[in-house]
This record gives C-alpha cells, sequence and structure tokens, in this order.
C-alpha cells in the first residue's frame, strides 16, 4: 500500500492522508462478522493508547473512536468502509496501528 501524506512527514506504509495535524484514512472491514461488541473493545482499547483524537465515521455517522458506546453505534457490517480522523501527537500512528488491526489482522478472529 502506498502512503499519501500532506503537511507532515510520511509515515511506513497505508493510504493515510496529512493535512496539518490531521490524518485521515479509509478502511474496510473485513471482518465476517463485522464490528460487533468484541472487535469494537479492540477498536477502542488500541484507539485509547493513542495520545490524539479519533473520529470514525460510516457515511453520515460520525463517532468518537475511544468510546465503546459510540463505536457501537455504526453497525458495520462486513464490507463496509469506515473513514477514520486523527489529530494529535501520534495521529498517524495511531490510523497505521488500527488500519492493521480492522484489515490485517481482522480483529484476530
Amino acid at each position: 500500500m502506498s502512503l499519501l501524506v500532506r503537511g507532515c512527514e510520511a509515515l511506513a506504509a497505508g493510504d493515510i492522508e496529512v493535512e496539518s495535524s490531521v490524518c485521515e484514512t479509509s478502511l474496510e472491514i473485513k471482518n465476517p462478522d463485522g464490528l460487533h461488541m468484541r472487535p469494537a473493545m479492540q477498536f477502542v482499547d488500541l484507539a485509547s493508547q493513542f495520545n490524539c483524537d479519533i473520529q470514525v465515521s460510516n457515511g453520515d455517522m460520525e463517532v468518537d473512536g475511544k468510546s465503546i458506546m459510540q463505536m457501537s453505534m455504526l453497525a458495520a457490517t462486513c464490507g463496509t468502509r469506515l473513514t477514520l480522523k486523527a489529530s494529535g501527537v501520534d495521529a498517524g500512528q495511531a490510523l497505521e496501528a488500527l488500519r492493521d488491526l480492522v484489515e490485517i489482522k481482522q480483529f484476530d478472529e
């Protein structure tokens, strides 16, 4: 995967756009069971390890990526594309780690 970056230095891999201190990427839920409670909790736990704000959107709904209650409202099924926006000190690293969890590891399911 190529890295798209605007406004800051490139990180490792993935399609992450950075403008000022806001990073954005889009990813697909590949887990056959979708983003049910256990994967949503894994997402929130990982997101909470980073010093940045993370917003996740599924179409018109945007939620806090560090809130299990809000993440569960996304109702993202297999094949759903989510847009992640992060702002803060380690926003790019957060998006790379979340992409790895969702698309590569598929929540270890």
